[in-house]
């Protein structure tokens, strides 16, 4: 390997007015890869050392250029006060209740509280009492509930916390009466699996290492098995490639097992990676204890189901796309399985179906129009089906947290309607107001926003699904700054909710538009392989496509217009740019994939290798490089402004993936446009504290207002 070269890179000015900016020093290296013949170099691979002093320097330097940039942004305190103030005036909001027992536990958020805390109720109608606060629970420290587990009994629960947004969970057991924790305690898990039936031990997440700069961190993962009063090192490996080596787990996978009240003469297991098409096990409960399960395949691959399965007795209910590219819901019999001759529940639609839940008597399906959603109602007995009228349009999500009743929790939001959460009761189609959450209230001025809903003709001539969010009385002269926000992966739709965030950006005078682009499944599993591997550049031009008709209609010019993608988004708009760098003025990458060839090198890129592929397979590698923001940097380009943003804790998108993007943008730019590199070291890929995930934001929103112009975005005198 050749001596690094060392270089400085130019200052930037801005604009009239805007003061200049040295970035921070960055080296480059002989760093290069050669795939298939052809050769990638990487000049910033030294970046990705997360523990080296020099890059730990580098991004210390780049976070400390941003803040002290943003803070002499005007309007970005002032965005910080407004959500605060929205915050106080909402209602407490209730999560994930779950009944066992008869106890009722769940997550509560007070108005203006950093975090949730866990409380239970005796019974629906019975006072909450608090069972534990994160916020107090180690002193000096801002934890976060990440899951919890009620034992079958309703008597302990288990609690999942972590630190930082780092989703690396300490567990701890508590007993329910005292409000005493257990002495079990189990360090560095990814995530909770639930009790068995007796209630005495619990399964969790096993992983290596809590280091997320390490690439081997989360290879080879293990579902453990832990007796209560037991030493944790004799905990039972009791799902793993380990130790079922014919099973031939792959060591990127993460290996599950599970056990259903509904199901209780059975234990599951799944062998899950972010591949669509689930792949699941099962055997008779009476082998949980024998030191050896012999697991029967419950599905594979090929059998293409997708999205979720559900069990009931020796009845197994899945949604499938095979046959079927907008998805039906099927069912068969664990005494007799077989998923090629299936029942059919509910057939395919011209309405994708998206989800269902179950309840005593009957199944809720969701469907989706492509931005909202349609319920209707399966009888398990006579096999009707019949439509449910929801009380608006928009996004609708149902959960039956007691599968013994016919009554459901269903969430309805939209672009301009606030989160409404309703009791609905199946069987008389009765739906009255949810005894957990009460409707969330805005200002009237939140009030006042008009959506639109159009299509826009794609490069290829494939009509892609756009939704415009924008104050009423909003004119369409080309005067507007827009911001433009997606995602395209993994099958995940843009549906419509109220975002408090966007809509505060909004009642500014800025228009909002939401790109339904190839990637997710808004349109089937078509539009979502549309948007896989080698059809990815879909994804990123369909975003284009998108700008450019809101800059002909009038809606922004191109010196107004910003983008951001996050996470798996991070890949449209770092190539929506780099392709495009005339369409922009500013964008951001929010702990975003912006270096796809090197994604599969971190300690979260192997499980993600089903969604992007891999650098082993000559056709898979083309696709990663075409993906590659930082491999499309050219020098001597205008790029618009930049914006990478990362989380110094984050598992998922470690923080070298933005800040190689940062660097090469930075070196090659000759906009005279600022490029920030943004660290959140109180932040992973995300986090439920409001206080910094307000801050955060706020930093991004007001550096798109500014270098989009907006009035009360600019450079304080």
């Amino acid at each position: 390997m050749r001596k690094p070269i060392i270089f400085t890179i130019a200052l930037f000015c801005a604009g009239a007015g805007f003061a200049q900016y040295k970035y921070p020093v960055t080296k480059t290296v002989d760093a290069r890869d050669t795939y298939f013949g052809v050769t990638y170099n990487d000049p910033y691979r030294w970046l990705e050392d997360l523990k080296e002093p020099n890059a730990v320097s580098w991004f210390k330097a780049q976070a400390d250029l941003t803040n002290k940039t943003m803070s002499a942004v005007s309007g970005r305190d002032e965005l910080i006060a407004e959500w605060k103030k929205l915050d106080k005036q909402q209602p407490p909001q209730i999560y994930a209740p779950v009944k066992e027992g008869g106890r009722i536990f769940y997550q509560k958020r007070m108005p203006g509280e950093k975090v949730s805390k866990l409380y239970f109720r005796e019974n629906i109608s019975a006072a909450e009492q608090l069972l534990f606060d994160p916020l107090t629970f180690v002193a000096g420290k801002t934890l976060s509930v990440q899951g919890f587990s009620p034992s079958y009994d309703g008597k302990k629960l288990l609690i999942g916390y972590a630190e930082k947004g780092a989703e690396v969970q300490t567990i701890q057991v508590m007993n329910v009466d005292t409000r005493q924790f257990l002495p079990d305690i189990i360090h560095s898990t990814a995530g909770l699996s639930g009790w068995t039936f007796d209630n005495k031990a619990f399964m969790y997440m096993w992983i290596k290492s809590a280091d997320n700069t390490d690439p081997t961190a989360r290879l080879n993962p293990k579902t453990k098995l832990h007796t209560l009063g037991t030493d944790t090192k004799a905990d039972v490996d009791f799902f793993s490639n380990e130790s079922y080596p014919s099973l031939k787990i792959e060591s990127k996978s993460y290996p599950s097992a599970f056990l259903t009240k509904d199901s209780k003469n059975y234990v599951f297991a799944a062998e899950g990676s972010v591949q669509n098409e689930i792949k699941a096990f099962y055997a008779p409960i009476e082998q949980f204890y024998s030191g050896k399960i012999a697991w029967k395949p419950l599905c594979t691959p090929a059998d293409k189901l997708v999205r979720s399965f559900d069990i009931t007795g020796d009845q197994v209910f899945a949604i499938t796309y095979n046959g079927a590219k907008n998805y039906k819901l099927i069912s068969t019999n664990l005494k007799n399985l077989n998923w090629t001759n299936a029942k059919v529940i509910a057939p395919e639609k011209s309405m994708t179906l998206e989800s269902f839940s179950r309840s005593k008597d009957y199944l809720l399906l969701s469907y989706s129009d492509g931005i909202n959603n349609h319920f209707f109602k399966y009888h398990l007995t006579t096999g009707i089906t019949s439509e449910v009228k929801l009380p608006f349009t928009g996004s609708a999500s149902a959960n039956c947290i007691d599968t013994k009743t016919n009554e459901f929790l269903v969430s309805i939001t939209s672009w301009n309607k606030p989160f409404t959460e309703l009791l609905y009761n199946i069987e008389n189609d009765l739906f009255s107001p949810s005894p957990y959450n009460q409707p969330l209230v805005y200002p009237d001025e939140y009030k006042d926003l008009l959506v639109e809903e159009v299509e826009v003709k794609g490069h290829d001539g494939v009509m892609v699904p756009l939704s415009i969010i924008y104050k009423k009385g909003t004119k369409k002269d080309g005067s507007n700054v827009c911001f433009m926000d997606s995602y395209g992966a993994y099958g995940s739709s843009m549906s419509p909710y109220f975002s408090t965030r966007l809509n505060s950006l909004a009642v500014k005078g800025v228009v909002i538009a939401v790109p339904h682009v190839r990637g997710g499944s808004e349109k089937g599993e078509e539009w979502y392989k549309g948007g896989f591997k080698t059809t990815k550049p879909n994804t990123w031009k369909d975003f284009i496509s998108c700008a450019e008709y809101l800059i002909s209609q009038g809606y922004t010019t191109a010196s107004k217009l910003g983008g951001t993608g996050t996470s798996a988004g991070g890949i449209l708009i770092s190539r929506a740019i780099t392709e495009r760098p005339d369409l922009f003025a500013a964008a951001i990458c929010n702990v975003g994939c912006a270096n796809a060839l090197r994604l599969e090198f971190s300690s979260n890129g192997p499980v993600n290798i089903p969604e992007f592929g891999t650098v082993k397979d000559s056709i898979e590698c083309k696709a990663l490089y075409e993906m590659d923001g930082m491999q499309h940097v050219k020098k001597g380009v205008k790029y618009p402004a930049v914006m990478c943003v990362a989380g110094w804790t984050d598992p998922r998108v470690v923080a070298w993936q933005p800040g190689k993007f940062a660097a090469a943008v930075q070196n090659a730019s000759t906009s005279g446009k600022p490029v920030l590199m943004k660290v959140n070291y109180d932040n992973g890929h995300f986090t439920e504290d409001r206080e910094v995930t307000f801050a955060n934001f706020a930093d991004q929103f007001s550096f798109v207002m500014w270098q989009c112009g907006h009035p009360d975005f600019q450079l304080k005198k």
